[in-house]
């Protein structure tokens, strides 16, 4: 999956919080939500505090499909508040290939 293909999916799918993202899916769409509020942000910080949180539903819902993709609640996304610890290990879920074929989230979006 490409660059902008991500971030077009991603944003369609912006307030869907069943189904499963792939990796290159999350990790694109990632990266989109911190380049573009921190270029936007650099010449207003008002604008650019507005887009990254009308960006933050999208990013959820991302991490929640991500999560799906490997087998787990989207709950567990709030593991990632417990500082330090919890960050890592939502991180490493993140990075960890997604389950092949179908699993208890549905079939698999793309091969990672």
């Amino acid at each position: 999956m490409t660059f902008s293909e991500s971030v077009s999916t991603c944003l369609k799918k912006y307030a869907e919080f069943g189904g499963r993202a792939s990796r290159p899916e999350y990790w694109w769409f990632t990266l989109f939500c911190i380049v573009v509020p921190t270029i936007i942000g650099l010449a207003s910080d008002t604008v650019g505090t507005i887009v990254f949180l009308a960006l933050l539903l999208p990013q959820i819902t991302a991490g929640t499909r991500r999560l799906h993709d490997v087998d787990k609640s989207g709950w567990l996304l709030l593991v990632g508040l417990i500082p330090l610890i919890g960050q890592l290990i939502v991180l490493y879920w993140c990075v960890l290939a997604g389950t092949a074929g179908d699993n208890e989230f549905g079939p698999p979006e793309t091969t990672d």
